[in-house]
């Protein structure tokens, strides 16, 4: 074993130490950002649009982790690096912690809500604290020949002590090194994992006087009911002619838990509510306005709207869609506080731009959200609070729209733009409008099933919001003949409609599709098309065996 690769090993052991203490900081006190997290987060968004594309299509829901992961690799191996180049040079070897320190800052200091004062202590100690570790062993590895004896007296294998200067000063043998950076680097990985499960469980919100999530509502279900100056107008209950009990059917309402979940943003911004302000301006806008949480629920009509929401880059039978029971205030209603009226929206303000705290932007047409459909400034999900993870305090929600062009999350400024001004995923190649296209899934059995010979109930969900759901047709023998399912009540024409289809099931190959019809008389196009740039296409298609 090489004296280089002990040195590294040490670097290593010391960067782990550095993670590990800033992230238990983190758990400790959210307003310090996870450092991992907050790397990766300026990496994403300096990711040139089409490589962003390619890793989202082939890595799914891992793109994230992995990154994070990467980041974490890379980190560690530069500290390794770092510590070779202390032995060489040590001047150069500071400086090289000094632009790590920065890179570091840097990064921490473009999330939003955080306590800069002390997420600057943190990184500074955390680095101070990594590179003593990394001297520190270093100082205990095997001397050079020539300037130890070995302690056989001692009865402890591989320790000798250093016979040069007066105090004697403990060295380790490689083994005992191996051992003594292996355990140090497992503390700081074992920290970092502290520090995760602190702020997992930490809460949704910073400052807020409930955890986000959390909190029921104000008001009883089935009829308006005065908080403040303004009254919450609650939908009734679903009737029960809404759903369809069989088996693997999807719950009519999605419970927030379970609702998809696809960010550019890693971590959920921590959001103290009190503090929170909504700005509404632009260049044609008439009466600029900063609205607090207290000003959005009291000063507009609150409502409650079933709406379903579907992500650009679901493929066909995927599960990026959820339907919610969704509480806010008409977005037409702020933008008409703000002085925007439908009949004199200009070119410079063709386009609502929903902006997050963290600086990431969605663009949809201004005229969307007055055209009858329910688009809302929202601040709850099936009559609870937004978890963090939704959107914390408030976010848009537009039905009709894919999430990537409308739903932004913890929204912190609506901004009034010209239609050629480009947004986040616009940029990276997605299509502009972002219509929700007509879809339809089986759920109820799946690719490669086994069923008996009998009855079997083929169902799932269609939608098309702002259209709803016409009618909804099965296939048994892989598109030669159809038949129509039967449909349970559409709850709204923004909300997906369940469906079954009784089959009677003879043994033998199948291969059974779907298709869906919307309120305007459009059938779902069969032609397949891969989810970018405006979304997938095609009829979802199970084959499974019957005997």
């Amino acid at each position: 074993m090489g004296n280089r690769f002990m040195t590294a090993l040490a670097g290593i052991a010391g960067g782990a130490v550095a993670f590990g203490a800033a992230e238990l900081v983190h758990g400790v006190y959210p307003l310090v950002p996870s450092l991992p997290v907050a790397v990766s987060q300026r990496v994403i968004e300096l990711t040139p649009g089409s490589l962003a594309t390619e890793a989202i299509g082939t890595l799914g829901k891992a793109a994230t982790p992995v990154l994070v992961v990467t980041v974490i690799l890379v980190a560690l191996a530069l500290s390794g690096a770092l510590a070779v180049l202390s032995r060489r040079s040590a001047p150069l070897a500071l400086v090289g912690v000094g632009l790590v320190g920065v890179v570091a800052m840097l990064a921490a200091l473009s999330e939003p809500s955080i306590s800069v004062p002390v997420t600057l202590v943190t990184i500074a100690g955390a680095l101070i604290a990594g590179s003593t570790i990394a001297g520190t062993l270093l100082d205990r590895a095997e001397p050079d020949a020539g300037q130890e004896s070995v302690a056989q007296d001692s009865g402890m294998e591989g320790v000798r002590r250093r016979d040069s200067g007066p105090d004697r000063e403990t060295s380790v043998g490689r083994r005992g090194f191996l051992a003594l950076s292996g355990g140090t680097a497992a503390l700081g990985l074992a920290a970092v994992g502290a520090g995760r499960l602190l702020s997992s469980g930490s809460g949704g919100s910073a400052g807020s006087a409930s955890s986000a999530g959390s909190a029921s509502l104000s008001g009883a279900s089935g009829g308006s009911t005065t908080g403040g100056a303004a009254s919450l107008d609650r939908l009734p209950p679903p009737p029960d002619s809404a759903s369809i009990e069989v088996p693997g059917m999807p719950k009519l309402i999605t419970p927030a838990d379970d609702f998809y979940l696809i960010d550019t943003a890693i971590s959920s911004p921590r959001i103290d509510r009190d503090r929170w302000t909504l700005n509404v301006g632009g260049d044609e806008v008439a009466n600029p306005i900063e609205l607090s949480y207290a000003d959005l629920t009291s000063s507009f009509q609150q409502i409650e709207a079933d709406i379903t929401m579907s992500c650009v880059s679901n493929e066909v039978g995927g599960g990026l869609v959820s339907h919610g029971r969704w509480t806010g205030v008409r977005l037409s209603d702020v933008l008409e506080e703000a002085g925007i009226r439908p009949g004199e929206i200009g070119k410079a303000s063709e386009q609502l731009i929903g902006r997050s705290v963290d600086g990431w932007e969605a663009g949809f047409k201004t005229n969307v959200a007055f055209d009858g459909r329910e688009a809302l400034v929202a601040f709850g999900l099936n009559e609870e609070e937004l978890p963090a993870k939704h959107g914390y305090p408030v976010r848009l929600v537009v039905p009709g729209l894919y999430g990537y062009v409308s739903a932004t999350k913890w929204l912190s400024e609506i901004e009034l733009k010209p239609w050629d001004y480009d947004v986040y995923w616009i940029k990276r190649g997605w299509s502009k409008k972002g219509p929700v296209k007509t879809q339809s899934r089986i759920d109820t059995v799946s690719k490669d099933d086994e069923l008996e010979a009998g009855t079997i109930p083929i169902g799932g969900v269609a939608w098309a919001p702002t259209r709803g759901i016409r009618r909804v047709e099965v296939s048994t023998d892989g598109g030669e003949s159809w038949s129509d399912a039967r449909l349970a009540t559409q709850l709204d024409v923004d909300a997906w409609r369940q469906y079954v289809y009784e089959w009677d099931a003879k043994p033998g190959e199948h291969t059974i599709k779907v298709r869906a019809t919307d309120g305007e008389g459009e059938t779902q196009t069969e032609d397949e098309a891969a989810p970018i740039p405006s979304g997938a296409t095609g009829y979802d298609t199970v084959k499974v065996t019957v005997v």
